[in-house]
């Protein structure tokens, strides 16, 4: 007789896709390393870039995804946005730098590396400027192509925001900033969302589990830290937990009204200014 059990029929597997960010990881501990009990849900974890989640959404590929808001424009006829699991910048954002000093002014007449057209801060840089001229470059390819001049200047997300003075390079413009300033509401980034067929008390369950693993996270923080670091690219501990603690916070945990309006007005806008070609049909799931 084997010795490797089998799965009972009642096991219900649901496939859970996200970033291999240390960010992302931190959030998925509880789950990934089975320390929490999940009433016959058994989660397969599928690690992949952003720019290739947000593609591969508009497939219906996973039942849970992370993905960009900009993304979740187009896709929302397929899932809901689960009410966690947000990175939410409040004050701070994706930021513009340059190799030479430069004003925000000047960003029309720029050629400026982004890290997909499909990312929230590519929305969010084009309802500021719709002008400038850009190309797209892996997030983390970013620095080095403005260090080499192939682009005037480079729109940094992830860890990349927190060390760009070292690099040498100037801050041109910080969206979230930008957007406080104009909105009074955070500026969002990515969301999870989660498949509408799976049916509402489905997504319920899911929901419930995926809010406890971010909990269970908070709670354990050292430890899921330590697990997060294995996918944080060679950063230094102190500057992963800096960058977790910028990106997992009170509104991942739930991101209030203020979050959701944020999410809201950062897709209404990008529709009014013709940027998303319809307008987005937002829920989220309760």
């Amino acid at each position: 007789m084997s010795s490797t059990p089998e799965i009972s029929p009642e096991v219900r597997i649901i496939s859970v896709a996200h970033s291999p960010d240390s960010d992302d990881a931190f959030m998925f501990y509880g789950l990934a390393t089975n320390k929490l009990e999940t009433d016959g849900l058994k989660f397969e974890h599928t690690l992949k870039d952003i720019q290739s989640l947000n593609e591969d959404a508009r497939n219906g590929v996973f039942d849970v995804t992370a993905i960009s808001f900009h993304a979740y424009a187009y896709v929302a006829d397929k899932y809901a946005l689960l009410p966690h699991g947000a990175s939410i910048g409040d004050k701070y954002g994706p930021i513009v730098v340059a190799r030479e000093p430069r004003e925000p002014e000047d960003i029309g007449k720029m050629k400026i590396a982004v890290p997909g057209e499909l990312t929230s801060a590519y929305l969010a840089l084009r309802i500021f400027n719709k002008d400038f001229e850009h190309v797209v470059v892996p997030f983390d390819e970013i620095i080095e192509a403005v260090q080499k001049g192939e682009a005037d200047a480079g729109l940094l997300i992830h860890e990349g925001q927190l060390f760009y003075k070292q690099m040498g390079l100037d801050k041109v413009l910080d969206l979230g900033e930008w957007w406080h300033e104009r909105t009074g509401l955070p500026l969002p980034m990515g969301g999870n969302a989660i498949k509408r067929e799976l049916g509402p008390e489905l997504m319920k369950q899911v929901s419930k589990h995926l809010h406890r693993s971010i909990l269970y996270s908070m709670e354990n923080r050292e430890d899921a830290l330590t697990y997060a670091m294995q996918f944080a690219r060679d950063m230094a501990p102190e500057l992963a937990d800096r960058f977790v603690a910028m990106w997992v916070n009170d509104l991942t945990l739930d991101y209030g009204e203020r979050g959701r309006e944020g999410v809201r007005r950062l897709l209404d806008e990008g529709y009014e200014a013709g940027i998303i070609p319809h307008k987005a049909n937002i829920e989220f799931v309760d």
